[in-house]
């Protein structure tokens, strides 16, 4: 009977187990960085842990700035995390992403005759329709050819990231600075009055209507994926393509769909970043955007799920900017890294060991059910 009560525990509240798996692995990789720390400068460990942790609420500003760099991560985690639902493993958004930024920069340049903040909204759907298309090469691929998306993912980035230089140089570039022309001020996201909450003194932070933009897009995704007939169809085909065939689903439509959507997703953080204000430009170098490999962490951190990926994407970005504070004590800013990274690690580790303790779990209560089963038909026997 306690074992059957434990078995119920850990099946019925899958949600509560999840979260304790990730609240578990935040702390082994804070535990990781500190034994870092220690290593690197046993005398201002603490002091770093202590940057770390508080960095990121140490001002209105810093708080500002995890809002602005929580925003591009967010959208390429839901990129990641909604190709996942159907089986896919979107590792292409850097090139979504970047691919987007450039077409959003570019009407950002060359369209400022649109008024307003239109121009602004034009930009945004422009680069989801730019990620759409360059995710939607590896989702063909993947749907008529059964090309492996990884590696089609793989080509496509390098082949974004090198053409996104080319056309830069091409048609915004600024040669004196060596990456693209500042867009027109009105194709920057409007701050919505955050600028005036979100300082310190006189200097103001980039968060801007950008990460309203990503937490609505978490919303909607959630609701595509939980609520609707196409995100049954789209988890369908991600739990077992030839069971949802064999139920009349197509399952090559949604390959390529979920493939579009993702791309949008991670084209739309990359208009998100680029169109901020900060004087943030694509810099003509022959380095993938760091931004789309970041997503898969956040998508990972947050388990696939949309709400749960808004909110890894903001403590991905909490501790990015508590990096920075922790550098006042002259410690390397790739510790940060560090921990995220073991963070992620001991985040699937922990999921590992709460699906062996079900199992355990389930198999001490068939053990237990059998003897009680036995007992039962013997009784009932004897009474005959």
């Amino acid at each position: 009977m306690k074992n059957t009560q434990q078995h119920k525990r850990l099946t019925e509240k899958p949600g509560f187990s999840n979260f304790m798996a990730s609240l578990l692995a935040i702390l082994c990789g804070l535990l990781v960085g500190f034994i870092v720390l220690l290593i690197a400068d046993p005398a201002k460990a603490f002091w770093g842990l202590g940057a770390i942790l508080t960095g990121g609420f140490s001002s209105m500003k810093n708080i500002g700035q995890v809002l602005y760099g929580a925003t591009p991560i967010i959208l390429t985690g839901l990129s990641v995390g909604f190709a996942n639902k159907t089986g896919l493993f979107n590792i292409g958004a850097s090139g979504q992403f970047i691919v987007g930024a450039y077409v959003a920069i570019l009407i950002g340049v060359k369209c400022s005759f649109i008024p307003g903040p239109l121009l602004w909204i034009v930009c945004l759907l422009a680069a989801m329709l730019a990620g759409g298309l360059w995710g939607m090469v590896p989702g063909i691929l993947k749907a008529l050819c059964n090309v492996n998306e990884v590696i089609a993912c793989i080509m496509m980035n390098y082949i974004g990231m090198y053409m996104v230089n080319f056309l830069v140089q091409l048609t915004v570039f600024d040669s004196l600075k060596n990456q693209s022309m500042a867009v027109a001020s009105n194709a920057n996201a409007p701050k919505l009055g955050m600028d005036k909450i979100f300082r310190t003194g006189t200097t103001s932070s980039s968060v801007n209507a950008g990460i309203l933009v990503a937490i609505l897009a978490g919303v909607i995704v959630y609701f595509l994926i939980e609520k609707t007939k196409f995100g049954y169809e789209l988890k369908a085909c991600g739990l077992n393509r030839d069971a949802a065939k064999y139920a009349g689903i197509n399952e090559k439509r949604s390959i390529v769909l979920s493939m579009v959507i993702a791309g949008a997703l991670a084209g739309l953080g990359g208009a998100c970043l680029y169109l901020a204000g900060a004087g943030k430009s694509i810099e003509v170098l022959d380095v993938l955007a760091a931004e789309g490999f970041d997503g898969i962490s956040v998508s990972l951190l947050g388990l696939n799920n949309p709400i749960g990926i808004i909110f890894s994407g903001l403590f991905v970005a909490y501790l990015n900017q508590g990096g920075f504070s922790m550098q006042v004590y002259g410690f390397a800013p790739q510790i940060i890294d560090i921990i995220i990274s073991v963070v992620i690690y001991f985040a699937a580790f922990s999921l590992l060991l709460r699906g062996i303790v079900e199992r355990v779990a389930k198999r001490k209560e068939d053990k237990t059910a059998r003897p009680n089963a036995n007992a039962q038909t013997e009784e009932g026997g004897g009474a005959e």
